[in-house]
């Protein structure tokens, strides 16, 4: 409709200033026209009078020069005359002059002086006047002068009319030519336009569309629209063609896993189910800026991994609303399609207080569970407000996951990490038919950790009230039923790897997550693409070295960022050929910056970098870059490109998927992958260096090695790597676990 509007405001600017144009053309002819004619009216009626006067000009009196000048009071647009001696004094003159006659004094001065006609356009009190004045003469010299005033407003008036007229005009044939483009634009090419791209899009996203019957037989589209239809049954035909293949795969265990066959696969095993993800993190936020509304997706591993599925799956993910546009955009059920450039499924927002924030999302998981799973020597923070805080939102949550599933036959919820530890239990003691699963992307840390939390038999209940529980390594699977083991009554199958607790049976098993990655790479590029993109990131940083090291991270104290920072420094310390030769790029996304030990971290990185900087730096060169701001994916593998070593040097992690990024990103088999032995995706990709990020000189080697090694060496890493990635992807990784969860029940 935009477009509408400024294709009519453009048409009205054209008209407007052709009518303006042609107006003032009109005025500047008739103007003249009117002049002309004045000029001429009133120099016949001067000759008359000076015919009259002229012969007997000495012998007649003042006051019969008065009487003569009397005859002439109060005609239409006359406004008097006046007769002047060869000394320029008024012999007679009429009483309707205006008093100031300065200027008649002059332009009779000026005829009588040159012996002819003289005529000028002045303003008398507001008024526009037309003088003219003739000399009066006998045989042998000038007597006078005769002056003629004439009223010459009505010119004034005609222009002022012509420019009403045309402007009225104007707005009559503006109003009825918007009207016409309106319907013209709407209904004879914008509206054909939008049906035929929503024609194309419904195909694209798998709807049935015959685009031939959406249109009425408009004569201008419909060679457009015959070709579109065309279009359509082509995608059409290769959409049914690729779901037969991936329908055909899916007894193929060595055949790839894609989203096509993942829709398959479901709609094979849960039969029309419907499913249901619970999050803290939304995979798309709203925020405002300035008058429009924009939105983006959060740097979050777990999106990052849950996107691709509720994309190929369709059904409902359910999270915290966390934008300050968000409530602008959804329906009155606070729900709203995404993506939103290519709606797939629903995005159900749950709305939390500041207060219940604080002490549910950045005091109880953030600053208690968080440190605690992770061991990375932060010392949990546990407080009973925050429990209270925590265990209302979970509760927020079961009200409204319960209330969307309330008409629905044995729903499949799968709830997503720490922050709803509680909330598989208050659904199933509602809704016992319903399978749950849940998948905690972080570590589990020994029995003898999580024992220091207060509420950890509440905590281990409301996650077996799950049928499912997922970890990515079997590692972590072990820890949580060593746990539940020592803290609750229940009875544990170790080899069924299953918890029996109040007759309810949850099963518990590792599940390595992934990222979407199949045939090649996720954001695979040209040579000259790479090329202009290595020469964009290298002038906006203006980096100039050789060997350029990566790390992407949020800004986290478990993320090993520091560590990673003092192993730089070592490198350049025992190794300083490569001085002015190397620059890190270290990309920190913020993250819970409402948390003090996270400002205090986030302060010790900024000091960490500085110190090091000014420790090496070389005239315009400095050995580490930190970048501290959100990128997209498209930002940051365009840095997965460009790096020669990636570092991911986790103190503790459940799996780190930018290690899996790096090596998706790199289809030219370049490049090298450093990876922490804290981190689980460590367990899968063994090609890789690993080290122990708490060994800085360890740290330092694996640089080296890095830098130096030949190229066929990392093509044959990266090459044994991405079969890795590829065989187990993200579309894998979900079909198991809602395989695992169906067959369980």
């Amino acid at each position: 409709m935009k477009q509408i509007v400024a294709a009519v405001f453009l048409i009205l600017v054209i008209i407007s200033l052709i009518v303006v144009a042609f107006t003032i053309r009109q005025v500047d002819v008739e103007q003249k026209s009117l002049k002309i004619d004045l000029q001429y009216r009133t120099t016949l009626l001067a000759e008359t009078l000076k015919e009259s006067i002229e012969p007997n000009f000495l012998s007649k009196t003042g006051t019969s020069l008065q009487k003569i000048v009397d005859k002439f009071e109060n005609k239409e647009r006359f406004a008097g005359l006046a007769i002047y001696n060869n000394k320029g004094n008024i012999i007679a003159v009429s009483s309707s002059l205006p008093k100031d006659v300065s200027k008649t004094q002059t332009i009779a001065a000026h005829a009588m002086d040159e012996d002819k006609a003289n005529g000028d356009f002045v303003k008398y009190q507001d008024k526009r006047m037309y003088l003219f004045a003739v000399p009066l003469r006998d045989k042998e010299s000038v007597l006078g002068a005769l002056m003629l005033v004439q009223n010459a407003d009505y010119i004034d008036d005609k222009l002022i009319e012509i420019w009403r007229n045309n402007l009225v005009r104007l707005f009559v044939q503006a109003l009825l030519l918007s009207i016409a483009t309106l319907i013209i634009m709407r209904w004879i090419i914008f509206q054909p336009i939008v049906n035929i791209v929503d024609s194309i899009k419904m195909t694209r996203t798998g709807r049935i569309d015959d685009t031939p019957k959406r249109f009425p037989k408009y004569l201008f589209f419909q060679p457009l629209v015959n070709e579109v239809a065309k279009i359509n049954r082509s995608l059409l035909e290769a959409r049914l063609v690729a779901s037969e293949e991936a329908r055909l795969r899916l007894e193929k265990t060595d055949s790839p896993w894609t989203a096509e066959r993942l829709k398959e696969y479901i709609k094979e095993i849960l039969k029309g189910r419907s499913i249901y993800v619970i999050s803290n993190r939304e995979p798309y936020i709203h925020t405002k800026d300035g008058n429009k509304v924009k939105y983006f997706v959060p740097a979050s591993g777990m999106v990052t991994a849950i996107e691709p599925i509720m994309e190929a799956c369709g059904g409902m993910w359910i999270a915290h609303g966390s934008g300050d546009a968000d409530k602008l955009v959804v329906d009155t059920n606070d729900r709203i399609q995404v993506p939103p450039d290519e709606p797939k499924y629903t995005l159900r927002r749950v709305w939390i207080t500041p207060e219940e924030e604080k002490g549910y999302y950045y005091g109880f998981s953030n600053e208690g569970l968080w440190p605690l799973c992770h061991i990375a020597h932060t010392r949990p923070v546990f407080r009973k407000e925050d429990w209270y805080e925590y265990e209302k939102v979970n509760g927020k949550f079961a009200k409204t996951v319960l209330g969307e599933i309330k008409n629905v036959h044995r729903p499949l919820i799968f709830i997503q990490d720490y922050h709803f530890a509680l909330l598989p239990r208050m659904i199933k003691a509602s809704r016992p038919d319903a399978d749950i699963g849940i998948f905690w992307h972080i570590p589990w840390p020994n029995p003898e950790a999580f024992s220091i939390c207060p509420w950890r038999k509440e905590i281990l209940d409301g996650i077996l009230g799950s049928d499912l529980i997922g970890f990515h390594t079997q590692y972590h699977c072990n820890n949580f039923m060593d746990t539940v083991g020592k803290e609750l009554e229940s009875l544990i199958s170790w080899e069924q790897f299953a918890i029996t607790k109040g007759g309810h049976v949850s099963y518990v098993k590792p599940f390595p997550i992934s990222i979407a990655f199949s045939n090649g790479s996720m954001y695979k590029v040209d040579e000259k693409t790479r090329k202009h993109e290595e020469t964009v990131i290298r002038k906006k940083h203006d980096i100039k070295t050789k060997y350029i090291g990566l790390g992407v991270d949020r800004l986290d104290y478990t993320k090993g960022i520091l560590e990673r920072f003092k192993a730089v420094e070592m490198f350049l310390e025992t190794y300083p050929f490569y001085k002015n030769q190397f620059t890190f790029v270290q990309i920190a996304a913020p993250s819970r910056s409402d948390i003090i030990r996270y400002q205090e971290f986030a302060k010790e990185v900024e000091e960490e970098v500085e110190r090091i900087n000014d420790k090496f730096k070389i005239k315009d060169w400095k050995p580490i870059i930190l970048l501290k701001r959100h990128h997209s994916h498209e930002e940051i593998y365009s840095y997965y490109r460009l790096a020669n070593v990636c570092l991911v040097t986790s103190l503790h992690d459940g799996m780190n998927l930018v290690a899996k990024e790096f090596v998706s990103a790199r289809d030219d088999g370049k490049g090298v992958l450093i990876v922490s032995q804290f981190a689980g995706v460590s367990r899968e990709l063994r090609d890789a260096i690993i080290v122990n990020p708490y060994n800085a000189e360890q740290v330092a080697e694996a640089i080296k090695k890095s830098l130096e090694m030949p190229q066929s060496e990392q093509k044959r890493q990266m090459k044994k790597m991405d079969q890795t990635i590829k065989s187990y992807n993200i579309y894998r990784w979900s079909a198991e676990i809602l395989k695992t969860m169906v067959s369980f029940v």
